[in-house]
């Protein structure tokens, strides 16, 4: 069974060494969304959603919200901030997936591979 909370925060970032606008300061209102994956237990939850919120709202939102992401994540692309969020959670959840929204229409998602880049 795979179970989803969404999550939104506000950061600002620059992309150093970058050719386009992002080079510049700027920020994003971001949905970040976490899939978890387990059985069905015996109370007929694979977790429970305020247990799962108040894990990430601790270990992520917690952290980011309202923040310089240069400051946290070396190169704050999308595809790196999942790989942070995915480290800093990987001991605190049956993590399935993530996807992080930078617009409404722009997202990227990642399942635990590759966690060195």
């Amino acid at each position: 069974m795979l179970v989803t909370k969404s999550f939104y925060f506000e950061s600002a970032h620059k992309l150093e060494d970058y050719d386009g606008k992002c080079k510049n300061l700027h920020g994003h209102s971001y949905r970040l969304e976490v899939t978890i994956e387990g059985k069905v237990n015996e109370n007929g939850m694979v977790m429970d959603f305020s247990k799962l919120k108040k894990i990430v709202n601790e270990q992520i939102i917690d952290k980011l919200d309202h923040s310089y992401s240069n400051d946290i994540i070396k190169i704050p692309t999308a595809e790196n901030t999942l790989i942070y969020i995915w480290s800093k959670l990987k001991t605190k959840l049956p993590l399935y997936e993530l996807k992080l929204w930078e617009t409404r229409d722009s997202y990227a998602t990642y399942r635990g591979k590759n966690e060195s880049n």
